[in-house]
């Protein structure tokens, strides 16, 4: 099978929290035998061994854009008071957490009025004329591009040269209406048009109905999972006691706070750290310095309890999944979770992960697992058997590609 993807974004040091998962569903494609290729609607691209690469059309113009974007998000921050919960005109917060207002969804709808004027038909230009050139090309895939930013490009697409083409949200069911969206991202589904595809795919089953009730013809799973080439162990001695690696405290203050900020309070001999952007609510957590993303395999090597800390969304949502559990188990951590709905679909609570219920419980387990070596190794161990055996990307990508063959 070829494909023509669309990923929204390529480089690893944008901060796009899913682009090491689709460097790994597209490498798990060639590997799967597909024909790839490859775009991005935000940064450059790559030439690699596993994909034809395309530029990105609005590259200059997007970068421009990103940088006026996070200038403005710096300005806004450094005149809100640290903590506050204070109304004004353009923002509500409570608790700290930021929610969107009308202004807010104003910016937005500014956003998404100049993608679809500008974004949009440099996009489908882009895409046919690649399609025209390639009529081997049996589907196109956008990966995390914002649906409502190139609204009728589908439509252009398959009324042009007929093929089909498919949505792939990998944030559900954060990036749905009945959330916020991320602070950092668009809010995707405003405006858009999910009929216009002939399928969207998610990494959570609980969003599908969902997603049939906005629009969409078809919806399908894809969950995320890990490459073991990629996320082998390190032989490395243990230092850390407990980690946690993620990028912002969004819709996960409470148990950040109740997994690494009250219990590293509680254990003053042991060594909590955590690595990221954005982390709040860490207590006495040593931070550590962003080396490179591969470096991530040595700090998890080094850890005796690697933590997974679900955000409120898709922990609250049935198997809503998300990168972390897969990385931890492929790289045989023993993992210790806040309650995620729908967790028992991948791991085994109790033998493969640890799911703990309350500040005093994660206390508690970390305790009993930094004095029982065994035990801790063994979870780590039945975790990695695990993802070998359910959670590969080799695994992902022949479903997807089974999940296409029904367009083509």
């Amino acid at each position: 099978m070829t494909l023509l993807v669309v990923c929204a974004s390529l480089d690893l040091r944008a901060p796009f929290s899913a682009t090491p998962a689709w460097w790994q569903l597209l490498k798990g494609l060639y590997e799967a035998g597909a024909d790839l290729h490859v775009s991005a609607y935000h940064g450059r691209v790559p030439e690699t061994p596993w994909w034809r690469a395309y530029p990105n059309p609005l590259r200059l113009a997007g970068e421009v854009f990103d940088m006026g974007r996070r200038r403005a998000r710096a300005l806004l921050a450094s005149t809100r008071s640290a903590g506050s919960v204070r109304h004004d005109a353009g923002m509500a917060t409570t608790g700290g957490r930021e929610h969107p207002t009308d202004r807010e969804r104003a910016r937005d709808r500014t956003v998404r009025l100049l993608a679809n004027r500008l974004a949009a038909p440099a996009w489908t230009r882009h895409l046919a004329r690649i399609l025209q050139a390639h009529d081997e090309i049996d589907a196109v895939l956008l990966l995390s591009v914002p649906p409502n930013h190139l609204r009728g490009v589908a439509s252009a697409i398959r009324s042009r040269v007929g093929k089909p083409v498919i949505f792939l949200d990998g944030d559900a069911p954060a990036s749905l209406p009945s959330s916020n969206g991320f602070a950092t991202g668009f809010r995707i589904y405003d405006g858009a048009d999910l009929a216009e595809f002939d399928a969207v795919v998610s990494n959570s089953e609980g969003s599908a109905e969902a997603l049939s009730a906005m629009g969409a013809r078809a919806v399908h799973t894809l969950h995320y999972a890990a490459d073991p080439q990629i996320y082998l162990p390190v032989d490395v001695a243990a230092d850390i006691d407990v980690f946690f690696y993620g990028h912002t405290s969004e819709y996960r203050d409470e148990w950040l706070d109740a997994m690494i900020g009250r219990p590293s309070v509680a254990m003053p001999g042991a060594r909590f750290a955590v690595r990221g952007r954005g982390l709040d609510h860490i207590g006495r957590a040593e931070r550590l310095p962003y080396l490179s993303f591969s470096r991530l395999r040595e700090y998890v090597s080094r850890s005796r309890v690697n933590l997974v800390v679900t955000r409120r969304a898709h922990a609250s949502v049935y198997a809503s999944s998300t990168m972390r559990p897969f990385e931890l188990a492929m790289m045989g951590a023993s993992m210790v979770a806040n309650p995620c709905l729908g967790m028992e679909r991948w791991f085994e609570p109790g033998r493969e992960i640890v799911i703990v219920e309350s500040a005093d419980e994660a206390v508690e387990r970390y305790m009993y697992l930094l004095a029982h070596d065994a035990e801790r190794r063994a979870i780590g161990r039945a975790a990695r058997e695990r993802a070998l055996s359910e959670h590969t990307y080799a695994q992902r990508a022949r479903e997807l590609l089974g999940i296409v063959a029904e367009y083509t």
